[in-house]
């Protein structure tokens, strides 16, 4: 076999093979307290290659602030290509836990490993956000209509507290199943050729079947975030990476059987 001498290298840091376990379709359930172990795998994950870890986290970070800047298209965009990045760092987390090396290529893999997939992830998150935000809009102008347009202005009444809260619940109860269905599905395409609808169906099942170790992994992570943000948020460098690492554990011990 020869090879040309004159083409353009190329990194070896996307390998499409599923990490090594057998495939659990829809995830299954597993204890409360794995919502905690999640963060210690996260941990263990980050602190082999800190430096590295913290350099990708920035890129990632810089990467999807300078696209947020582009006019009209920007949250669109972003919306999109966070999945991408996402995907490519599960195949980086996916190296370091089977005794490779996370390489800043990873951030990228996922433009090469099912773009197109992952893509229609993105896509479909934004449809439903944009729903999502059309219905919140219109909660909140039907509540102000209904504080407002009948007479003088109410005060901070225990009935208009609960108008102004209205649409923030509503939001979160709308947010909470898309978080859900997005959780796990840039895994679950890259690693296990599922297309966007059935990645998103398949997060949303594993998420589901453990609403309680997520309860604690979500109880958890908010005295984390209040913590790495005290530093003048210089705690997320590490808290950053940890999530993400915990995301790919979470995803081993969900839909993976050794």
């Amino acid at each position: 076999m020869t090879t040309n001498p004159y083409s353009a290298p190329v990194a070896k840091v996307a390998d499409p093979a599923a990490p090594q376990g057998k495939f659990i379709p829809g995830g299954r359930a597993v204890a409360a307290g794995q919502g905690w172990t999640w963060y210690t795998q996260g941990w263990d994950l980050f602190r082999r290659q800190p430096g590295v870890w913290i350099g990708v986290f920035i890129a990632m970070f810089v990467i999807l602030l300078l696209v947020a800047l582009v006019p009209l298209l920007g949250a669109i965009a972003n919306t999109l290509l966070w999945v991408v990045l996402l995907a490519g760092l599960m195949i980086g987390c996916r190296a370091l836990a089977e005794g490779g090396h996370l390489e800043f290529g990873h951030l990228f893999a996922g433009f090469r490993e099912r773009f197109g997939t992952l893509i229609g992830v993105g896509a479909i998150s934004f449809g439903i956000s944009l729903v999502i935000g059309i219905l919140v809009a219109v909660v909140m102008g039907v509540g102000m209509f209904t504080m407002f347009g009948g007479g003088p202005s109410p005060g901070a009444t225990p009935a208009a507290m609960m108008t102004m809260a209205l649409p923030v619940l509503v939001m979160m109860a709308l947010l909470l199943p898309l978080l859900m269905a997005l959780w796990f599905a840039p895994a679950l395409v890259v690693f296990h050729d599922r297309g966007p609808v059935e990645a998103m169906k398949e997060s949303f099942n594993g998420c589901l079947k453990n609403i309680v170790p997520f309860l604690v992994y979500g109880l958890v992570g908010l005295g984390f975030a209040i913590l790495a943000s005290i530093p003048v948020g210089l705690g997320w460098l590490v808290l950053g990476p940890v999530l993400i690492g915990s995301l790919y554990a979470s995803y081993r011990d969900i839909y993976l059987e050794a």
